[in-house]
């Protein structure tokens, strides 16, 4: 049981003193990053998506 006190002790204390949160300004900016970059991979994979479809419906005369 102590040793699962330490634990969290140490776990509040590396939390509290030794992670650096970002600001609401960089959490926000990494955000819209995500959220771009995510929606960039989506079209282009829609994209190839169409592509392969028109071609096997050209190679299989559907």
């Amino acid at each position: 049981m102590k040793k699962i006190v330490a634990y969290l002790k140490d776990a509040y204390t590396e939390l509290v003193y030794k992670v650096s949160w970002p600001s609401r300004e960089e959490l926000t900016s990494s955000t819209m990053i995500v959220m771009i970059a995510s929606l960039i991979i989506a079209l282009i994979v829609f994209g190839l998506d169409s592509l392969f479809e028109w071609i096997l419906k050209i190679l299989y005369g559907i």
